[in-house]
């Protein structure tokens, strides 16, 4: 399947959690879309680990290829394999801008990605899934500070996880830790997504 082009909202909408840190995306109570809304349907045990696979899939922007590559790494690694996965997610370079706030969305951090305004140790790194480890530095380029300040006033009262240390006034971070699942601000059950690959 080839990636979603339509409204945004209206998938947050379909899988019932917000997979954006957008005011319009942060609603508390979510209704399907389309005239009639939610109709009381029970989901099957497929159909709940499916779900959870698609919510995650949407709030990281990853197709299903990627997912499968992701969860393949997650089960060759020693250790947990939900936390595993977890970080795989996480530390993706496009998500690693997201968290510092200086992007809007998970789409506008890829396109910075994407379009070379991001460095990795000093060195120009245009992969939106580049795996960021502890101990790198994430940088911008000049030309686009302007633009990030004016993004992180838009997004005021944005926490910085403690996993990344960013320093505002450079606009420059460095990863000190892997982040662990109680830092992660996207509530999942990795285990139900596990159980729907087996």
């Amino acid at each position: 399947m080839s990636r979603y082009l339509g409204p945004k909202v209206r998938r947050s909408r379909r899988l019932g959690i917000a997979i954006a840190d957008l005011p319009k995306h942060n609603k508390s109570e979510f209704t399907a879309p389309g005239m009639h809304g939610f109709r009381s349907r029970r989901l099957s045990e497929y159909g709940i680990r499916l779900r959870e696979k698609q919510r995650v899939k949407a709030h990281y922007s990853v197709l299903e290829k990627q997912f499968r590559r992701y969860m393949a790494l997650a089960k060759k690694a020693k250790g947990n394999t939900a936390v595993t996965l977890q970080q795989l997610l996480e530390t993706r370079l496009d998500n690693v801008v997201r968290r510092l706030g200086v992007a809007r969305s998970i789409w506008a951090a890829r396109q910075l990605v994407a379009h070379g305004q991001v460095r990795v140790d000093g060195n120009k790194v245009d992969i939106p899934s580049f795996q960021v480890a502890p101990g790198m530095t994430v940088t911008f380029r000049e030309k686009i500070h302007k633009l990030l300040r004016e993004n992180m006033e838009s997004l005021a009262g944005h926490q910085t996880p403690s996993w990344l240390d960013f320093k505002p006034a450079q606009l420059e971070a460095r990863m000190v830790a892997l982040p662990s699942p109680e830092q992660i601000p996207f509530s999942i059950d990795p285990n139900l997504i596990i159980e729907f690959y087996r």
